[in-house]
């Protein structure tokens, strides 16, 4: 609990890497929210820039989620079904979240 708090990055890839929040890997998605932007999961407004607690889809870029409610995501539809949830993207979203720390089982 205290890496999260601490806002550090556990990759679950081989190696197994875990980042601190100064050497944590970031997106590379140059997008902002626009105002009133929901989180598809929740439906609760997201930050209004991209950061620790909120991620943007890198395949559509519309799509922005709380790292809490994807990681539920995650969860509960395991590596087959985990996708982004308004573009529907497998390949590049998954591949992102693995990169920014987002365990799929």
């Amino acid at each position: 609990p205290c890496a999260k708090e601490g806002g550090c990055v556990t990759q679950y890839l081989p190696n197994y890497s875990s980042f601190c929040s100064e050497h944590r890997p970031h997106q590379d998605v140059q997008v902002t929210p626009e105002p009133g932007t929901e989180c598809p999961i929740c439906m609760e407004p997201v930050e209004d820039r991209m950061s620790y607690r909120t991620m943007v889809c890198p395949a559509c870029k519309r799509a922005w989620f709380h790292r809490d409610c994807i990681q539920g995501q995650a969860m509960r539809a395991g590596l087959l079904y985990f996708q982004c949830p308004l573009c529907r993207n497998l390949k590049e979203f998954t591949s992102q979240m693995f990169i920014m720390g987002i365990r799929v089982p």
